[in-house]
């Protein structure tokens, strides 16, 4: 039986270490079977705004790579990627210029990575929202909610 790692180095895609709260909050919080995810956004430096700095393709990236920091979070919370039993809501924020109009492309590359990694169980309920500005001029920031298997 084939493991999610198996799946993850197939995909090409090595986890980073969890990253650390950028403030005063938990990464995560399990309650029961739900495991809440604060937001994450992309790795690295980039900085600016959809529709003004970036391009919908690049949004889709950068929530793919949010994607992959979330991913990295999930697996330190639930010890094991195989132990998500679905992807139950992600929320996307883009940060966007006024004229933006294609958040929801944007968020696909969260949606399309969690289809991959997880298959059916990938597929969750999720909303997606333009904001004039995110942390640290972020391009997008993902939050998310798994359950996951219980320990028992």
């Amino acid at each position: 039986m084939s493991t999610i790692e198996d799946r993850l180095a197939q995909l090409g895609i090595i986890l980073p270490a969890e990253s650390a709260p950028a403030a005063n909050y938990a990464n995560f919080v399990l309650a029961g079977s739900l495991l809440f995810i604060s937001g994450k956004g992309p790795a690295g430096d980039s900085r600016g705004k959809l529709g003004a700095d970036y391009t919908t393709e690049e949004g889709y990236q950068f929530a793919r790579a949010a994607g992959i920091e979330v991913l990295a979070v999930v697996k330190a919370a639930a010890g094991s990627l195989d132990n998500v039993k679905r992807v139950v809501k992600a929320q996307g924020f883009i940060n966007s210029s006024p004229s933006f109009a294609e958040h929801h492309l944007v968020l696909n590359g969260f949606s399309d990575l969690m289809a991959e990694v997880f298959g059916e169980k990938g597929l969750h309920a999720r909303s997606v929202f333009g904001a004039n500005s995110l942390r640290n001029q972020l391009p997008v920031i993902i939050d998310s909610i798994f359950e996951i298997h219980s320990a028992d």
